[in-house]
């Protein structure tokens, strides 16, 4: 047998399931699991994180709030986190190394920026080469200081205890910019304004609150302002991630599209700036209802019953795209098997993602025998009854491309291969045995040549 190096790319093909039958628990939210472990650190005292997604690009945040001076372990089911308090962080003794991580990254530039400490920030290949820019802008407004003259990674880096507040209008929609912003404006003496033209997700805001930060939300003429009162303290609290809506997606698309498939997901957020992918499955005339709702740790949650169902083309507008930004791989793979022509715009920020996940997404569908266009900030693609399936997908280390992918052969004539799927781990490392728990079929094209 070949032997591989741990980095060694691993193929993996899905092909046609009879039918996905059951109930499963995707893992934490990706969003939250990244903020909860962060404000966790900055605030005083102990918060115990149930349901926090263990996965490389969370575990390098963990890692990274520890660098920092936060203590981290694990205790049984739950993440026990021990924070400084705000502005309490301390100089690292290595560099911070965030892996694939463009989350933790960014949102760790508005943590280092409130900070009189000097840090090495470095990744992955995939990582570093995804624009650092849209944050840095705003952050050496605020006191944040970059040494070199560069927007990506590797990045070296100076925070300041004497912020500057101000107010700043996001040019494009962007949580993780908001984000950092709001977070730094934790640091700066005074008040801290984002403004939104079009909302974006909002759990940095939600997730604050919880822990007791001063932040508002105002609508004005159209525009949403944010508002952090800086100087202020956080204090430790019990954490519940709920599942994560972006994971689930790829479970909600196989339902759709494999014949006879009834399957429910169990305690997913449905933040109503994360369900813009289940709310296009429904005008697609999906089955998708939201069943048991409730809230946890200040976020509604409820349980998603997906069943297979005949689906139609439709147009999905721009402003949408903050609310499924992630989920537009999973939803260009249900289009390929939807009646009719599907038309998705607002997708410029699908070209900084991982990958460019627009060319990728086309370039995967045209692999597997579907007519699809892409246009700058769109993508069109013409469903049909079937889908030939049959390609080897690149998926340019992008752990979305892989599971969306995977997810269409489960309903194609023809098995379909993705390049790699060692990066599935990043974001959702149960993905394969979840799905096979439910009747999907994987094979490893390498093993089965050796």
């Amino acid at each position: 047998m070949r032997s591989q190096s741990p980095t060694a790319s691993q193929p993996l093909a899905t092909s046609k399931a009879g039918l996905l039958t059951g109930r499963v628990r995707v893992p934490g939210d990706k969003s939250i699991s990244h903020r909860a472990l962060i404000f966790a650190a900055l605030a005083s005292g102990v918060s115990r994180i149930r349901g926090l997604l263990e996965a490389d690009d969370v575990v390098n945040t963990a890692k990274a709030v520890a660098a920092l001076g936060a203590s981290v372990e694990k205790v049984g089911g739950e993440w026990r986190i021990t924070g400084c308090g705000v502005g309490g962080l301390r100089q690292p003794e290595a560099p911070i190394d965030f892996g694939n991580s463009g989350t933790g990254t960014r949102l760790m530039l508005g943590v280092i920026a409130g900070h009189d400490i000097t840090v090495r920030m470095v990744g992955d290949a995939s990582l570093s080469r995804r624009p650092m820019g849209r944050v840095l802008i705003p952050l050496k407004r605020m006191g944040l200081q970059v040494e070199e003259d560069r927007d990506t990674l590797p990045l070296n880096v100076r925070g300041s205890s004497a912020l500057v507040p101000f107010t700043y209008e996001l040019p494009v929609p962007s949580a993780q910019v908001k984000s950092a912003i709001i977070i730094a404006g934790l640091h700066a003496a005074g008040e801290t304004t984002v403004i939104e033209k079009e909302a974006t997700r909002d759990h940095t805001e939600r997730m604050l609150r919880f822990f007791g930060a001063d932040v508002r939300s105002v609508v004005q003429d159209g525009l949403t302002h944010i508002t952090v009162r800086g100087d202020g303290e956080l204090a430790g609290h019990d954490v519940t991630v709920p599942g994560d809506p972006s994971s689930a997606a790829f479970f909600a698309a196989a339902a759709l599209i494999v014949p006879g498939s009834d399957v429910t997901i169990e305690g997913v957020l449905v933040n109503p700036t994360r369900t813009g992918f289940y709310l296009t499955l429904q005008e697609m005339g999906g089955d998708v209802a939201f069943l048991n709702t409730r809230e946890e740790g200040g976020e509604p949650v409820a349980d998603i019953r997906v069943r297979f169902s005949k689906l139609k083309g439709v147009s999905v507008p721009a402003q949408r795209a903050p609310s499924m930004i992630d989920e537009y791989p999973a939803l260009a793979v249900v289009a390929a098997f939807a009646d009719g022509v599907t038309c998705m715009q607002g997708l410029s920020e699908l070209k900084v993602k991982e990958s460019d996940r627009l060319a990728a997404t086309a370039a995967g569908l045209i692999a597997n025998g579907v007519d699809v266009k892409a246009e700058p900030g769109a993508l069109i693609v013409h469903g049909a009854a079937t889908v030939a399936g049959g390609g080897i997908v690149t998926t340019h280390l992008d752990h979305r491309i892989a599971m969306a992918f995977l997810t269409m052969g489960l309903a194609g004539e023809h098995p379909v291969t993705v390049d790699d799927a060692t990066m599935i781990a990043t974001s959702f490392p149960e993905f394969r045995g979840l799905m096979e728990g439910l009747g999907a079929t994987f094979t490893d094209p390498i093993r089965q040549t050796e």
